[in-house]
């Protein structure tokens, strides 16, 4: 049984690592930056995790049961531009709350996604054919727009993830503005548009 200290020495450890990785991504990130960061010496942080490769998995197994969620919890039996509009807004309340989880996973993307491409072509793919094939039937049925519903799923994806991975350019354009100020009525006209039947 882990004690209140063990407990908390973990979050302040894995909290230090998610912003070191989503800063520095894999490669750059030490466990003496994220030692240094959770306030711990090193061979503290290693009484916790036994390598860099641990605390990244772990973030990852972490992020991906909450990012993939909003997508599994779109209704067949629901409205299908609610149900897609609904996602939607989940994505984009998900880059303004969770910017460091975006961008961790968008840093292992970029690297190929080396420790995710399993789960990628397994458990990912898995559900966004089942999605695919939901928007498909809906779109067959005339309840939302004929579209691609691989195309919807990833212009979902980067539109609103891209608030959080490219939160500095978008700050630096609209200097002194909150970078997500107005997106969240932009996008639903662009995709109401795109599904009206």
């Amino acid at each position: 049984m882990t004690t209140r200290i063990q407990r908390r020495n973990r979050k302040r450890i894995l909290d230090a690592a998610l912003e070191v990785f989503s800063s520095q991504g894999f490669r750059g990130a030490t466990l003496d930056q994220i030692a240094e960061g959770a306030g711990l010496s090193k061979p503290n942080l290693l009484y916790y995790f036994d390598s860099k490769e641990a605390i990244h998995r772990l973030l990852l197994e972490e992020l991906l049961a909450s990012w993939l969620e909003p997508l599994r919890a779109i209704d067949p039996s629901g409205d299908p531009r609610s149900e897609i509009m609904g996602y939607m807004r989940h994505k984009l309340r998900m880059s303004r709350e969770f910017p460091r989880e975006s961008r961790l996973f968008a840093n292992e993307i970029l690297q190929g996604a080396p420790r995710l491409a399993d789960f990628i072509s397994r458990d990912l793919k898995a559900l966004v054919d089942d999605r695919a094939a939901l928007i498909a039937r809906w779109s067959a049925e005339g309840r939302v727009a004929p579209v691609d519903p691989y195309q919807l799923i990833f212009s979902i994806w980067a539109l609103t993830q891209h608030y959080a991975d490219f939160d500095a350019q978008i700050r630096l354009i609209r200097e002194g503005t909150d970078p997500l100020e107005g997106a969240e009525p932009f996008l639903e006209r662009l995709f109401e548009r795109l599904l009206a039947p």
